[in-house]
């Protein structure tokens, strides 16, 4: 039994002097997460041809697979390998509104101010707030509005979302702008007909009469697990793409990407297992399970046969089952 074990589960406390590395796709406190997306995601010539006809024809991107075929990584390699900056990422559930994607305004927040702030402006030593202040833009709002170049915005697990969405995103997709309601009643007074305010990501952006309209349609990729079906409406004014599982050679470089060129056996082994399970389609797989697994092998004292057959067997486990595990 080799001495991998961190907790052993035997009451004795003893202090860690040392704490393994973490993988290189969990370290949360360091910058490159969307570089190292862009080096590992494996495309290929009917992916690529995807992309590019959403960009040239201003048309979200409309992208289905199964769980860990690298959906959302395609929106970062995207945007590292175009140099647009970090992805604007909007993740779905059945609570998502339109209204939520394109901004905030903190009514509340305002109210408060004005009052605390009243007396002192009575006495001239208060300050006056701006509307803008309490007006922040969501992820579609902030890509919608970008000047310079188009953004890169992740529409996460669309197909979570409530029933309307799709087509309300619709209108927005086709019409290109919207309207900030509280900075359009107001639009008629000269202070208010210019009004700054926050982006998704802590940026400073000039609105006009309360409208914003789009001047670089920004690259949309909107993922979905494949769990409903959209509207035709909806699906005609999208490039789809399906994203295959991938094959041997791909997932041996997806390994390679993350981990390094030098594979053990075990490791080339694993791989030919997890595709032969896989494609027994009893259940769901995904390749960071995989990743998981060479991680262990890789990063660990030497495992004896019995523990490498454990690991595999916990973290190659079907995600969800039709069939006997």
């Amino acid at each position: 039994m080799s001495d991998w074990q961190i907790f052993k589960g035997d009451h004795k406390s003893h202090k860690v002097e040392k704490w393994p590395e973490p993988p290189p796709w969990r370290k949360f406190n360091q910058q490159g997460e969307q570089t190292s997306a862009a080096k590992t995601f494996q495309t290929n010539e009917r992916v690529t041809n995807a992309v590019n006809m959403a960009i040239y024809l201003r048309r979200p991107l409309l992208v289905t697979g199964k769980p860990g075929t690298g959906k959302s990584s395609l929106a970062k390699a995207i945007a590292s390998e175009l140099q647009l900056g970090e992805i604007l990422h909007w993740p779905i559930n059945t609570r998502s509104t339109l209204q939520e994607g394109l901004y905030y305004y903190d009514a509340i927040a305002r109210l408060q101010d004005a009052q605390l702030n009243q007396e002192k402006l009575n006495q001239g030593k208060g300050v006056k707030f701006s509307i803008g202040d309490y007006i922040r833009l969501g992820a579609l709002g902030t890509a919608i509005c970008s000047k310079e170049q188009p953004r890169v915005l992740l529409i996460d697990e669309i197909d979570k979302s409530d029933i309307d969405l799709p087509n309300d995103l619709l209108n927005i997709f086709e019409e290109g702008y919207f309207i900030i309601e509280e900075l359009q009643r107001l639009k008629k007074h000269k202070d208010y007909q210019k009004v700054t305010v926050r982006t998704y990501d802590d940026e400073e952006y000039e609105v006009q009469n309360g409208r914003i309209t789009c001047e670089h349609f920004p690259i949309i990729i909107m993922t979905s697990n494949g769990e409903r079906e959209f509207p035709l409406p909806f699906k005609r004014r999208c490039i789809q793409l399906e994203i295959q599982e991938p094959d041997k050679k791909q997932l041996t470089n997806i390994v390679k990407a993350h981990l390094g060129d030098d594979l053990t056996e075990d490791i080339e082994k694993t791989i030919k297992e997890f595709i032969e399970k896989r494609e027994k389609k009893q259940g769901t797989l995904a390749t960071d399970q995989l990743l998981n697994v060479a991680f262990m092998f890789l990063n660990k004292p030497t495992l004896d046969d019995k523990e490498k057959e454990a690991i595999k067997e916990r973290l190659i486990a079907y995600l969800n089952t039709t069939g006997d595990m």
